[in-house]
């Protein structure tokens, strides 16, 4: 210590010498300043660090969280989203979405969009006319039984069963087109819906209503959110037992919150929007945001297998539920304990996820939570080409610092969203001008091949930083350039705001929808291209008015793989039975996602409406081993077949 203080004082008897005495004193307090202020952030962060530590007898655990679900809007039953929101056409002959909802474009006057419809599908507005809806149509008839009835009336109270017609409609159809456009069609409707709606809050409920389908031979459907897209809760016009829909929204709570693990115990009914509220309030966030996080429930992402848009960041649904309860006819599937991992031989959970309501209901699920992210940042990039743009994707799918979410769409989707801006005066279109002539001739892009990308970071502001700083690497070497955070944001939002475009499109009698597939990157754009170019040979060939639309884009990225959107519309305007014509184009091109190597679904499911690819897919013992299980599960047949 002697020694240090001696060369200490020889040191300032030097820097005196050399700087002076006022100096030196300047200089040894702005040392002290800089000393004391490292030591103080050193110890905030020890602080912060020790606060998310947990000991043996630290965990804390919140029990019966509420789960708000009424307050904040309710949903429409002849088309996509909430009453309060949509797209209509104002005395100015522009396209306005209504409400307030969704801030990036609600209330703004869309000039461009009529135009681009029919510049699209090549047909002058006139002639694509004027689709009229007739909501509700005729409901069917009632399958009553009264033994069936009174025991219902003894198990639960009047308010947990409906009768009604519009709820019974409602609850025997999801939002595939055909099912939209023929409940908006008086002429055609639904063959068959369920007799009866329940409305169960317990998990004494739910085993009641298996016992008395048993008993009086009825049939039940699990309903969470009614969003699926793959008629999953068509009823069989073959069906003659009483159908019993079985909506699960009452049971919506978080049974309890594990602070100290990252654990929730969720009820199945809890819809996205409003479990995520419920999460963020206590700090944590589930992470997983679908396309359709507003209406869906937990109890259907674990049902159809579903992935999120920040799958990157916080996993699919298979990796977020760490347990799940189901009632079955022959009981009550749970487990004992819950570890990080086990191996005990073969686990029946993982049959659940993608199970479709075929096997039992899902009442739970225990899942993982993450604390809310320290840092929330958007961005975007402009590519030459949609392969350009690809080849990025690819490179950051095999980097380590993958973006919570990262999208491509080709240039039909740019196009689609450019439309979707308001109307600019008269420098807004010097400078979009200006920027489009710097896009050509300074960067050398073609505005007709353009594809974009954007992004969503989360995590720490390190870890953000260094997301940012390896995207921009990899981003450059393809030649992109940046689109800016705002542009990310919008892009990211308005994946909400353009799910209604669907509903407003069939207005002009053009009829659309989307479907998914994943594949390996080695055949991803030989599949985009392939899939495009089968649509419009089909189309061609059967002589259809106008031209189609057909867009995708890359999604979920993997190590060995993408997942890829497309988005499918055509005119049906004088066409006869236009659904039935639509479902062979959307036919033929699930038999090409096939045959280049795609999945037959990535995170929509099978349902009703894919169910017939099945045998292609798989070997007759796979789908053999497939009925074994349904049989072991539900050997009565109280729940619908596969």
């Amino acid at each position: 210590m002697g020694d240090t203080i001696i060369v200490a004082a020889r040191g300032r008897g030097i820097l005196s010498g050399l700087l002076g005495p006022g100096r030196l004193a300047v200089l040894l307090v702005f040392i002290t300043f800089v000393t004391n202020l490292y030591r103080r952030r050193r110890v905030a962060q020890r602080r912060r660090h020790t606060s998310t530590t947990v000991l043996v007898d630290e965990t804390e655990r919140l029990e019966n969280i509420p789960v708000e679900r009424d307050g904040d809007g309710t949903d429409r039953l002849d088309q996509w989203g909430f009453n309060d929101a949509g797209f209509f056409v104002n005395e100015e002959g522009h396209v306005v979405m209504a409400g307030a909802r969704y801030p990036e474009i609600c209330g703004l006057d869309l000039p461009y969009v009529i135009p681009r419809i029919s510049a699209t599908f090549n047909l002058s507005i006139p002639t694509l006319g004027t689709f009229i809806p007739q909501y509700p149509p005729a409901i069917p008839a009632l399958h009553r039984s009264d033994p069936l009835e009174d025991a219902l009336t003894k198990a639960l109270r009047a308010d947990q069963l409906s009768w009604d017609g519009k709820t019974r409609l409602r609850h025997g159809h999801g939002h595939t087109l055909s099912e939209m456009y023929n409940i908006k069609v008086g002429s055609i409707g639904l063959a068959r819906v369920p007799d009866l709606v329940a409305f169960p809050e317990s998990i004494d409920n739910i085993s009641s209503l298996i016992t008395i389908a048993l008993a009086h031979s009825a049939l039940l459907v699990p309903y969470g959110g009614g969003t699926n897209v793959t008629q999953a809760l068509a009823c069989s016009t073959d069906e003659q037992r009483v159908i019993i829909s079985v909506d699960m929204s009452r049971m919506n709570r978080i049974l309890w919150l594990d602070t100290a693990n990252g654990l929730a115990h969720v009820e199945a009914g809890a819809v996205g929007r409003h479990l995520e509220k419920a999460l963020n309030g206590h700090g944590f966030t589930l992470g997983h945001e679908p396309d359709s996080m507003e209406f869906s429930t937990l109890g259907g992402w674990v049902a159809t297998n579903a992935s999120g848009m920040k799958k990157n960041k916080y996993g699919n649904i298979e990796n977020i539920v760490q347990d799940v309860t189901v009632i079955t006819p022959k009981g009550v599937i749970s487990r004992t304990g819950l570890n990080p991992r086990e191996s005990t031989g073969s686990d029946v959970r993982h049959l659940l996820f993608g199970s479709e309501g075929k096997l039992g209901f899902i009442v739970s699920a225990v899942v993982r939570v993450s604390r809310l992210p320290q840092k929330r940042e958007h961005g975007s990039y402009l590519f030459p080409t949609f392969e350009d743009g690809a080849k990025f994707m690819y490179d950051v799918s095999q980097s380590d610092m993958i973006p919570a979410s990262i999208r491509l769409v080709d240039n039909d989707q740019f196009q689609l969203s450019h439309c979707l801006r308001p109307a600019e005066n008269r420098l807004k279109t010097y400078v979009s001008s200006a920027l489009k002539l710097m896009l050509r001739h300074v960067y050398g892009f073609d505005f007709t091949k353009i594809s974009a990308c954007t992004l969503l970071f989360e995590g720490s502001r390190e870890e953000v930083a260094r997301q940012k700083r390896v995207v921009h690497r990899l981003a450059s070497l393809h030649s992109a350039i940046r689109g800016g955070a705002e542009a990310g944001k919008r892009g990211y939002k308005m994946t909400f705001a353009i799910a209604y475009l669907r509903d407003f499109l069939l207005n002009f009698n053009v009829a659309g929808e989307s479907f998914e597939t994943s594949v390996s990157w080695s055949q991803a754009l030989s599949l985009c291209t392939n899939v495009k170019r089968r649509i419009r040979e089909e189309f061609t060939r059967r002589k259809l008015p106008g031209v189609p639309h057909i867009s995708c884009r890359l999604t979920q990225v993997y190590q060995t793989g993408v997942a890829i959107y497309f988005y499918f519309a055509i005119p049906i305007v004088g066409v006869e039975k236009p659904m039935e014509v639509y479902a062979e184009l959307e036919h033929a091109a699930r038999d090409e996602v096939l045959k280049c190597g795609g999945s037959l679904s990535h995170h929509h499911g099978v349902g009703n409406l894919r169910k017939e690819f099945l045998p292609s897919i798989m070997s007759d013992a796979t789908m053999e081993l497939r009925q074994r299980t349904k049989d072991a599960f539900d050997p009565s047949g109280v729940f619908m077949s596969l």
